[in-house]
């Protein structure tokens, strides 16, 4: 393992690129919401729609595999904003898919109980900036909370620039759950443990260590004492997020061409 003053030379570096993100970021971190202007979005040669075919290898049909009647439904209804949203931002419309079942059971009248609604839950803060932003006059409507929803998601993808497949969808999706500053807050710690934190796996290691009860490894990480969206206790969801969207997102692409 490298000295410690190594390791945050090396963070140093890669954390420049992110520095106007946090400073957008401050006024939503909790909320989840990260407006970002459309240059910042900007991804290489890799398309984020041929960046979710590499988030894993799916296995060869299986015939006993069928859609579900809810699935079916809500393609019929909205199956084509799907797959227009998801073209015009660079996505496979099965990874949409698979985000709108676990979000809310393609249910649009879904509403959590910290307030998120609609078929992408999106939180009040988060659709409130992105119904502005795209000029949309209700974001519970089930055709706008599918487009809010899945710019939301660009806007994610895009704060990762510089990391590969698959771990750039993964972490968009991570911080599409729990806000980009828990995900931010998690590379932090990543980097500290001289782990990579570009690397999904090792933010994932890391997201539990973000509680209360390891206020004395925040102590020799930030000035404050604590990360800088605050202590977080929900890391198990969002790793259970995260895997279930990708293991959906596998079926799909056997069901669906």
């Amino acid at each position: 393992m490298g000295s410690k003053s190594q390791l945050f030379q090396m963070w140093g570096g890669w954390m420049g690129g992110r520095v106007l993100s946090l400073v957008l970021a401050t006024a939503f971190i909790l909320a989840g919401c990260t407006p970002v202007d459309e240059s910042v979005v900007k991804r290489g040669d890799l398309t984020a729609g041929e960046a979710a075919e590499r988030v894993s290898e799916a296995p060869e049909g299986d015939p006993a595999l069928e859609l579900d009647p809810a699935l079916k439904a809500f393609i019929k209804d909205h199956g084509a904003t799907v797959k227009k949203q998801a073209s015009k931002y660079g996505f496979d419309w099965r990874l949409i898919l698979a985000m709108v079942k676990q979000e809310s059971r393609f249910a649009a009248e879904a509403m959590s109980e910290k307030g998120a609604s609609g078929l992408m839950q999106l939180m009040p803060t988060t659709g409130e900036e992105v119904a502005k932003t795209l000029s949309l006059s209700d974001i519970e409507h089930p055709e706008n909370n599918i487009k809010g929803g899945v710019y939301y998601l660009k806007t994610l993808y895009g704060l990762f620039q510089g990391v590969n497949e698959p771990d750039r969808t993964k972490l968009a999706l991570a911080a599409y759950n729990a806000g980009i500053g828990r995900i931010y807050d998690a590379q932090d710690l990543a980097a500290y443990l001289n782990e990579n934190p570009t690397s999904w796996s090792a933010v994932r290691d890391a997201l539990p260590l973000l509680s209360k009860r390891y206020y004395t490894l925040h102590r020799n990480v930030w000035e404050q004492e604590r990360p800088r969206a605050g202590w977080f206790g929900n890391s198990r969801e969002t790793v259970q997020y995260v895997d279930t969207i990708i293991q959906t997102y596998d079926e799909l692409r056997m069901l669906l061409n």
